[in-house]
């Protein structure tokens, strides 16, 4: 073995990771949306969370990615520290799979369709079909769909480089009596360990060794130790991630690693136990890459056994190594460790957004109870959501435009834009909310009082107002787009209505029925009644404009009441009836 081995074994290593990345980033990008609805399934229940755990890593082909996502997760107040258990756990067996794929490539036959089972001989036909999906699809959906075969294509070539390159290794001497260290258990599990740390990633430390398994020089009794400290040197990533968060989410790598170091402690005691009883022959035969993956798939699920009945206990070791100190804990509003899955990041984005939405709706209706029973508390509380609502905007812009720039998928892109072209009209209906406190005030320092007829039309302006804000808000949090369709009609029958009480209160002003300064509060009422009713027009026609991948509103809202829309027009008469003055 020369130095052009070396070189070829760290060309076959980069080629391995970066066509791991490759293909996991796809993965996670064409499992955008189960990814979301998997993540509304997640509950308490460790057994549900191990299933999740297991089901999320084959998908995105990353067991450091789920561990930072928990992280994440964690740091935002949005999962807690229970919920993490199980599925650490589960992402551990999700990881095996890998290693299952890989082993393939140890198939040997004369067969050809048991030829066509090993990596080496599809892979080129993989990266073929994903280099013209690449080139030719118009669908992004179709162009992920060729990045993860050409992602696969790639981490096959690059196994297949450092096969080759350590096939010298099996006529060497100085190889062999290396391979006498790794007889001692401790050392196998340091080696297996300090790599994995290095290169961060589980799956290649596997494929390393099932590559250097090919040499037959590797028996069980060396593999099995190191398998177990691969392990424990995956969660590096898990310690790296948790600088810098609150301490439930430091605890999320503590668990990691107590589950990683507890189980490998364990298995070693029971498994050598045994052997110093029972002779096991198999220890001293080679192993061969589908030993190799069984040996990884049977040391995670039985470790994950004998431990999840312990998950609570996981938890306590996690809050004794890092302890409250009775500090209060602040959570991030939304960690940038999603970014790392990113249909994760926009999912949960989405449902802070329709927090947002719910806050501001709640001031609107606060502002609107207010007129005319001023209080501080009502008001107090109205101030208070404006600037929660503030700090959202604030924050979650800043988070969205960053979003904005990863890998996404078609749905991911257009619910980014629909959240970046809502949430300023969330905030901006908040300060309506502070608007109408004004008006409210101001009547109850000049202890100002409206006519009855003023009242009353009052009244139908406001309860179309309320409905136009159930309207939207419901519409928002659903995604229900019918619902949304049915905003912009009463929007124009609100215009109308507020035009029709101006021009009524001008004629009560010219009767002397109505005085100048109670003009001036009752225009500055119904501005804000109009503004409102406009704000939710657009959040709506975002929802809308979404769907086709546009947001031209104002051609948009003029093609929609230019044209003879019939659906409009039904909803248009059917609200101008509901609010008559």
């Amino acid at each position: 073995m020369d130095i052009f081995s070396i070189v070829t074994l760290i060309g076959g290593l980069a080629f391995f990771l970066y066509g791991m990345n490759e293909m996991s980033n796809g993965l996670k990008k064409l499992a955008g949306g189960r990814l979301e609805k998997t993540l509304r399934k997640m509950t308490a229940t460790p057994m549900m969370g191990l299933v999740l755990g297991a089901g999320i890593t084959i998908a995105i082909q990353s067991s450091s990615a789920m561990t930072v996502m928990l992280v994440g997760l964690v740091n935002s107040g949005i999962l807690q520290l229970s919920q993490t258990v199980g599925v650490i756990m589960g992402s551990n067996i999700g990881t095996t799979l890998t290693a299952w794929i890989l082993s393939l490539s140890g198939i040997q036959s004369d067969n050809i369709l048991i030829k066509f089972l090993k990596p080496s001989n599809f892979a080129p036909i993989f990266a073929l079909i994903g280099i013209i999906l690449i080139m030719v699809a118009k669908r992004n959906r179709n162009k992920d769909i060729g990045n993860i075969l050409v992602g696969f294509a790639i981490l096959m070539f690059g196994m297949n480089l450092m096969s080759g390159a350590v096939e010298p290794l099996a006529d060497m001497p100085q190889f062999q009596s290396m391979l006498t260290a790794f007889k001692n258990p401790v050392v196998g599990v340091l080696v297996g360990a300090a790599f994995t740390g290095i290169i961060q990633s589980s799956a290649a430390s596997v494929g390393i060794l099932q590559a250097l398994s090919l040499t037959g020089g590797i028996t069980y009794g060396m593999a099995i130790p190191i398998i177990m400290g691969q392990n424990i040197g995956t969660c590096v990533t898990a310690v790296i991630s948790s600088i810098g968060v609150n301490k439930n989410a430091k605890r999320v790598s503590v668990i990691h690693m107590s589950f990683n170091l507890i189980g490998t402690a364990v298995c070693l005691i029971l498994f050598y136990g045994v052997g110093a009883i029972v002779e096991m022959a198999f220890m001293n035969s080679s192993v061969d890459p589908s030993g190799i993956a069984l040996a990884h798939s049977i040391f995670n699920i039985f470790t994950t056994l004998i431990l999840l009945p312990f998950s609570k206990l996981l938890v306590k070791i996690a809050e004794k190594v890092i302890p409250n100190k009775q500090e209060t804990e602040t959570y991030t509003l939304i960690d940038e460790r999603l970014f790392n899955t990113p249909a994760i990041a926009v999912y949960e984005s989405n449902n802070i957004t329709v927090k947002m939405c719910k806050m501001a709706h709640e001031s609107i209706e606060l502002g609107l109870d207010v007129i005319g029973k001023y209080n501080q508390q009502t008001a107090a509380k109205i101030l208070e959501l404006e600037d929660v609502i503030d700090n959202y905007e604030d924050k979650l812009g800043t988070y969205m435009v960053k979003l904005s720039s990863k890998e996404l998928s078609d749905a991911d892109s257009r619910q980014v834009s629909k959240v970046l072209h809502s949430i300023g009209e969330f905030e901006r209906l908040s300060d309506h909310a502070v608007n109408l406190l004004g008006v409210a005030e101001e009547m109850h320092d000049k202890n100002i009082k409206f006519s009855d007829a003023a009242n009353k039309e009052i009244a139908v302006a406001t309860a179309a107002i309320k409905e136009i804000l159930n309207m939207t808000t419901q519409a928002f949090e659903t995604n229900d787009i019918a619902l949304a369709c049915k905003v912009e009609p009463l929007e124009q029958v609100i215009d109308d209505l507020l035009a029709e009480i101006k021009a009524r209160h001008i004629t009560r002003l010219q009767a002397g029925a109505c005085t100048i300064e109670l003009g001036f509060v009752l225009s500055d009422l119904l501005s804000n009644y109009e503004r409102v009713s406009d704000h939710c027009s657009n959040i709506a026609v975002a929802m809308i404009e979404v769907q086709h991948d546009s947001f031209k509103t104002h051609e948009y809202l003029h093609e929609v009441k230019s044209s003879n829309d019939r659906a409009f027009n039904e909803d248009f008469a059917f609200y101008t009836k509901k609010y008559t003055l």
